[in-house]
């Protein structure tokens, strides 16, 4: 369902992009766009609730922030969202309260190659949070599952790039 949803909204574009791991790519998946949509974000939300195994949900700015709060509030947990530099005010690169020993999952748009998933693994370790488990809408299959694995966490896609390009 969810797979079907996101070609028809037609949210991987073809053209010349700069990912933000830097890679160049004939694709982009916007999953921000498609969350934009009610019905896209309830079925996103829904499909990530069912992965869960903690009582704590985080991601990373920007692009999985408004599926963070949406899972926070469906399932009435907490949520943290991992800023990629500190800014004004607190200075903060963790929006919200990580307890020390609490079991964090960490849900993600599109994963390429894994870098800002494990960057927030490691900030959230370094504050004393448990992290085994990263959900992503999208895994475009360019090394974030090895990544992530040989560091311990285990990455769950929804959807892979590939299964789109299948229709």
């Amino acid at each position: 369902m969810l797979k079907e949803l996101l070609i028809e909204e037609n949210a991987v574009k073809k053209g010349n992009f700069t990912l933000t791991s830097g890679k160049q790519s004939e694709y982009y998946v916007d999953i921000k766009d498609a969350c934009a949509r009610p019905h896209i974000m309830k079925e996103i939300v829904h499909e990530v609730v069912k992965k869960l195994n903690a009582k704590v949900v985080a991601g990373v700015e920007l692009g999985a922030v408004p599926i963070v709060i949406g899972v926070s509030y469906q399932m009435n947990i907490p949520y943290l969202i991992i800023r990629k530099e500190s800014k004004h005010g607190m200075k903060k690169l963790i929006i919200g309260n990580p307890e020390k020993g609490s079991e964090v999952n960490i849900i993600e748009d599109v994963v390429t190659t894994g870098n800002s998933v494990l960057k927030a693994v490691n900030l959230l370790r370094d504050n004393g949070c448990i992290v085994n488990r990263a959900i992503t809408v999208v895994d475009r299959e360019e090394g974030g599952y090895e990544l992530l694995r040989d560091n311990g966490v285990e990455l769950i896609s929804l959807v892979k790039l590939k299964e789109i390009f299948q229709k």
